[in-house]
């Protein structure tokens, strides 16, 4: 989680992106923590994949070799899973999950600021463990 939230941080950083910074790493640790938690097999890796369009809309992907399920958040006060997922669905414009061979993929976006440069705007994907 530590790596997917740094490699994030300092990728924003290098695209110049401020706006909702600690949404987006939060969101980032939690996502990158149910893949490691529930869709990791052991020895495997996830991939975090990071978007940023010229509209200025940040898409964060994990993707992952597990199952396609992905649990509903659950707000009763009591339970011990699916807070995380409460928290992307709150700090996050939109998030959902995609199906993938093997497993799944989790996004979320952000509306963070337009691409200054002009450019068609910037993307990274990185293998984590």
């Amino acid at each position: 989680m530590a790596v997917a939230r740094d490699l994030t941080r300092i990728t924003l950083t290098e695209w110049g992106v401020t706006h909702r910074h600690e949404d987006v790493l939060l969101c980032v640790s939690e996502l990158a923590t149910n893949a490691l938690l529930h869709g990791v097999p052991p020895n495997r890796c996830f991939r975090l994949g990071l978007n940023l369009t010229t509209d200025g809309v940040l898409r964060v992907e994990i993707h992952d070799s597990g199952p396609g399920e992905v649990r509903t958040p659950d707000a009763d006060p009591e339970s011990e899973h699916g807070r995380g997922l409460l928290l992307v669905a709150a700090l996050a414009d939109k998030w959902g999950v995609g199906e993938r061979d093997p497993g799944k993929v989790v996004w979320c976006e952000f509306r963070v600021a337009r691409c200054l440069d002009g450019s068609l705007g910037h993307q990274f994907t990185h293998a984590v463990r």
